[in-house]
């Protein structure tokens, strides 16, 4: 009965979570509102304040696990061994289908680290980002030797990978407007991006 119970406990813990992730995406922390997590998760408000006490504490729990999940596919994709377009091609690949995922993460994400910065530091493993920063700096240096690629600002690189993956969700409903004017709809843009970005990006930066 126990382990029913908790397998019970578990299951509402991630029915809410789920909610209050589709709220707080759409919403942020000041626009959400208990009572429509709540609803959302089909149980009442009391059961709500039971497993998670505040909606800052709910918030707190939601916003770190979704930027650690967005984090690690950074940190798995980019920390492999493997030449710098085949990580290119697993990363886009993982990054872009998780946020296909999670369409919201982006704004959502930037919008509350810009109001509190301090946020991103409780839940960043620096050791971790130290490691990949060091690893995936070393096969860039080893394309640049093998003369496959041109001398690049490491930080600037590393930006532009991310960034060209994260725009179209940040930027999605200005994007979706420019989209229309052409006939391409956006699930479809999206998706050539995964396949094309990482030739794209080798190719900005290929030795001429």
């Amino acid at each position: 009965m126990v382990i029913m119970m908790t397998e019970k406990n578990a299951t509402t813990e991630k029915t809410i979570f789920d909610a209050a992730a589709q709220v707080f995406e759409e919403k942020g922390l000041d626009g959400a509102r208990m009572q429509e997590i709540a609803d959302r998760a089909g149980i009442n408000k009391a059961l709500l304040h039971y497993y998670f006490r505040s909606k800052e504490k709910l918030f707190d729990a939601v916003f770190n696990k979704l930027a650690r999940d967005m984090l690690n596919k950074l940190f798995v994709c980019l920390g492999q061994d493997l030449p710098l377009e085949d990580q290119l091609v697993l990363f886009y690949k993982e990054h872009i289908g998780f946020l296909q995922q999670h369409p919201g993460i982006p704004a959502f994400l930037l919008n509350e680290i810009n109001k509190n910065p301090q946020r991103v530091i409780q839940f960043i493993n620096a050791e971790q980002f130290e490691l990949l920063r060091q690893h995936f700096f070393k096969q860039i240096d080893k394309e640049i030797a093998a003369g496959r690629i041109e001398e690049v600002d490491k930080i600037q690189f590393l930006a532009n990978i991310i960034g060209l993956s994260v725009f179209p969700f940040a930027a999605r409903g200005l994007l979706e407007m420019i989209l229309d004017q052409h006939n391409v709809n956006f699930d479809e843009f999206i998706e050539k991006r995964k396949t094309e970005l990482a030739q794209f990006v080798m190719k900005a930066v290929a030795k001429k």
